[in-house]
């Protein structure tokens, strides 16, 4: 028998979808589009390589630290008026990046597109998880979420060529006031507005917001400085180890009060946990793959950036494909695990695929499957992962059960940054100690390089299998006994009255 759509749902609950996936594109590929134009930025404002970092760093500095206050001021003010709100802000601080003068206007900038994203990306998925709850429908509107969110990061790199080599790179920040633009009017038109979101006498953890801004912040920039310091320095061991401070006292604050700003039932529960884990485990395996493919395309195969962009377009696709079609077939017929256990598996082949690249490899017979293997189980993994992420909390919990799905990805994005590229560095500076030839600038100076780069990668593959294990250890929810519950009620409550009129 199949299950009709409730009745309460909102007729333009598809239309809305376009706009908040729009908003979540634009978010997610910002973390990407600016790599492929630092160079140029560099060039034109004349800035250090230090500061060169910050201006990646500064955006996922405070899109990480702020993301749980931005999930629950979102349950607080209302899911609509955050999203509008972080859209136009987003919009705001991308213009005043794109006319940036000077190195500390930029900089500043893109901090600030972090604050509004850690506003508006929480509130986006809560929207996708209050306006569809019948589990076809569900299934097929976080497939489309999954694919623009894990496509997102390929998707800003080809764009960030584009926009970078055809017009300036200024754009690549520019372009976020037409996506915003479009998304702001859209959400305003059609978004549903608050419907009893807020608890009575709820406020905001105002001592749990500071213990958990500054925690996350510490803990993504000591991970994120480890791959310029090492592990083992003062600085990078000193800020990993106040953020584990500050989390563990936000832990047991938030396990005592009676308006938490993370309700640990969120975390605690199995299904949503073992979803956080696994997808912050297979976040850092994708940066095994985003990062040193990246590396490997421009400096050994001497990919432009526009060539290098495209080339990540089949992953995009096979993602698609596995998100918004292969999982929203399967999602209402087969346990949750069934999908994300298999979809990182396949993930990780696809990856141990990719190892066999030389500096001599074919695009066309070595990338290219790879990618698309890649893509199709990131898609089928991400769609119920994201989907489970936020099913099953209160309303008044949606926004902060959101923000750490983006919260996990942020620090698996960090992990997997400083791990795997310390792992890679001390592979090539291993490689060419005992292979003469391959220092900077000799002929085999290519072989050190791949070297190191699938060696990362190995690495990676191992952590996307542990994501699969994750997921098929610790997530037990089959869509049958979750979506509608009050389904079971009523076939129990015909049961008696059959049994009654029977009697």
């Amino acid at each position: 028998m199949s299950v009709s759509t409730p009745a309460e749902a909102d007729p333009r609950r598809w239309t809305a979808l376009v706009f908040v996936c729009l908003a979540q594109l634009m978010v997610v590929l910002d973390g990407t589009i600016m790599n492929i134009a630092l160079p140029s930025a560099q060039h034109a404002l004349g800035f250090s390589d230090g500061a060169r970092q910050w201006v990646v760093t500064a955006y996922a500095l405070a899109f990480g630290g702020l993301l749980l206050f931005g999930g629950r001021l979102g349950d607080l003010w209302g899911r609509k008026r955050a999203f509008v709100t972080g859209v136009i802000g987003f919009a705001a601080a991308s213009a005043l990046g794109g006319i940036a003068v000077n190195t500390a206007m930029l900089i500043g900038a893109r901090a600030l597109q972090g604050v509004f994203g850690a506003l508006l990306a929480p509130a986006a998925l809560s929207l996708i998880s209050v306006m569809f709850t019948e589990t076809r429908e569900r299934a097929k509107a976080f497939g489309i979420y999954g694919a623009l969110a894990g496509g997102g990061a390929a998707i800003g790199l080809l764009l960030g060529g584009v926009l970078t080599q055809y017009l300036n790179w200024r754009w690549t920040l520019l372009v976020n006031i037409i996506f915003a633009a479009v998304a702001a009017i859209g959400a305003l038109a059609v978004l549903p507005g608050r419907s009893g979101e807020r608890p009575r006498g709820a406020r905001l953890d105002i001592p749990g917001v500071l213990l958990a801004s500054l925690g996350l912040v510490a803990l993504v920039y000591g991970l994120s400085t480890a791959e310029t310091h090492g592990w083992a320095s003062a600085t990078t061991l000193s800020l990993i180890g106040a953020g584990v401070v500050l989390l563990a006292a936000f832990a047991v604050l938030e396990s005592r009060l009676t308006a938490p700003l993370l309700p640990l039932r969120v975390v605690w529960d199995r299904n949503r946990g073992g979803a956080y884990l696994a997808m912050g485990l297979a976040v850092i395996g994708m940066f095994g793959l985003l990062l040193f493919l990246t590396f490997y395309l421009q400096n050994v195969l001497a990919f432009s950036p526009l060539q290098c962009g495209a080339a990540f377009l089949p992953m995009t696709l096979g993602m698609v494909a596995g998100s918004t079609q292969i999982g929203p077939r399967l999602a209402p017929r087969v346990a949750v695990r069934a999908l994300m256990a298999p979809g990182f598996l396949l993930a990780a082949a696809g990856l141990a695929w990719l190892t066999q690249i030389t500096p001599t490899s074919s695009y066309t017979t070595v990338v290219l499957p790879g990618l698309l293997v890649i893509g199709l189980g990131l898609g089928i993994a991400f769609m119920p992962a994201f989907s489970l992420a936020a099913q099953g909390v209160a309303p008044q919990d949606a926004g902060v059960a959101s923000a750490m799905v983006n919260t996990s990805q942020q620090i698996g994005g960090a992990i997997g940054t400083a791990l795997l590229n310390t792992l890679a560095t001390s592979a090539t500076v291993t490689y060419t100690r005992h292979h003469p030839g391959t220092q900077p600038g000799g002929p085999l100076h290519d072989e050190a390089l791949v070297h190191g780069y699938t060696t990362a990668m190995w690495w990676a593959v191992g952590i996307l299998t542990l994501a699969a294990l994750a997921a098929a250890a610790l997530i037990t929810q089959h869509p049958r006994r979750a979506a509608h519950p009050e389904d079971g009620r009523h076939a129990r409550h015909k049961r008696s009255r059959a049994t009654a009129d029977h009697t």
